[in-house]
């Protein structure tokens, strides 16, 4: 049974939540603010995702998924945001969660994107069979999950290992956006498609030398992008 935290100061939003997830076969542990959800995910390794209001007392959510990602990038993320703030939308994705879902939001929604996310995640945990990546001065062993720069070990959230993982297997082909949110997110995403662009970003800043000048993640302009191996 896959565990989900709730962080939702809300009372009767996180109960609507719980209640949903639970009838999704989910095990649910709540926290009312950062301090708990921070707690919790100490005294409880296993959970697999991490559900994040913005706006609670004491930490923030942002504060809340920055402390986790410092020693946890296989978790899944997923921010509960109002459709307002844009800005906090891509703003949670570059400090590490891997989606978004704007309040209010349809139970169905939110059941999918965790589904979709829950995939990566166990994806990233599992393989059945040795298969190493090899490209330039990258490796990435979906055994080990380990993503590595000339020996050296890159962390990757579930999201970021997914696409690497794409990349890599369709090395100097250009892939299109489209083609990574159904090959990532899932033909069933129906969250913004920007999140590719926010996610790619992000990579950069973990793989390049010079994210603004990138010699592995380029863009292809109009189309979406491609891994070049071997740089420019």
């Amino acid at each position: 049974m896959s565990k989900v935290l709730i962080l939702e100061d809300e009372e009767s939003i996180r109960s609507f939540i719980v209640i949903n997830l639970k009838r999704n076969g989910f095990e649910v542990l709540e926290a009312a603010d950062g301090h708990e959800a921070l707690a919790k995910l100490q005294t409880v390794p296993d959970i697999d995702i991490a559900l994040l209001d913005v706006m609670v007392p004491g930490i923030d959510g942002f504060e809340v998924c920055r402390r986790i990602r410092e020693t946890n990038e296989r978790i899944g993320i997923i921010f509960l945001t109002a459709k307002v703030q844009e800005q906090d939308k891509v703003y949670a994705l570059s400090v590490g969660a891997d989606d978004h879902v704007s309040k209010p939001f349809s139970p169905t929604e939110l059941i999918a994107r965790i589904h979709s996310l829950l995939r990566r995640v166990n994806v990233y945990r599992e393989s059945s069979t040795k298969v190493t990546f090899t490209s330039g001065p990258f490796t990435l062993d979906l055994i080990s999950k380990q993503f590595k720069r000339g020996g050296q070990l890159i962390e990757l959230t579930p999201t970021e290992f997914s696409l690497v993982q794409y990349f890599l297997e369709n090395e100097n082909s250009p892939l299109s956006r489209d083609q990574l949110l159904d090959h990532v997110w899932g033909k069933e995403y129906m969250g913004d498609p920007k999140i590719v662009d926010v996610n790619i970003r992000r990579l950069r800043q973990k793989i390049e030398n010079n994210p603004s000048e990138p010699m592995f993640l380029q863009t292809v302009w109009g189309f979406g992008y491609k891994w070049k191996g071997e740089g420019q």
